[in-house]
């Protein structure tokens, strides 16, 4: 499957939910940085998709990956699959660690696939935030 820090190419479906995450992030609001992002989650029942939403009270702003994770749990989702994040401008876009811990929170057996090194790289989320916190830990 390519999964770890190796560049890897993408399957046909991911080629699917990259086009839906570069549709995504050309939607985003990033009057700050200027920096737009798009994730395209597949899960049980469809795709949903998100983009990064900035605001003058930064610590306000939402990443790409929480806004496809937030639709597609208030959706009735809970079944992930496979998550693609991608810059429009192909810069690298590794997930930020707060999306790290709400993907670990849904799914620590998701995968993720993201622009890395000029490439792509796919890594489980139990690989991108080992011993993440969580229930066991006395969280949530």
């Amino acid at each position: 499957m390519g999964i770890g820090r190796e560049q890897v190419s993408l399957t046909n479906q991911q080629e699917e939910l990259l086009r839906e995450a570069e549709k995504a992030a050309r939607k985003a609001y990033v009057p700050v940085s200027g920096f737009r992002v798009g994730a395209a989650l597949k899960t049980a029942g469809g795709v949903y998709t998100g983009c990064n939403i900035e605001n003058a009270s930064l610590g306000l702003s939402m990443c790409a990956e929480r806004v496809a994770i937030f639709k597609a749990v208030s959706a009735g989702e809970r079944d992930f699959l496979k998550m693609i994040v991608v810059n429009v401008e192909s810069n690298d876009a590794p997930p930020c660690g707060a999306c790290r811990q709400v993907m670990a929170e849904f799914a620590p057996e998701l995968e993720v696939t993201y622009r890395h090194g000029g490439g792509f790289s796919t890594r489980l989320v139990r690989e991108l935030l080992p011993d993440a916190f969580g229930s066991r830990n006395g969280g949530a």
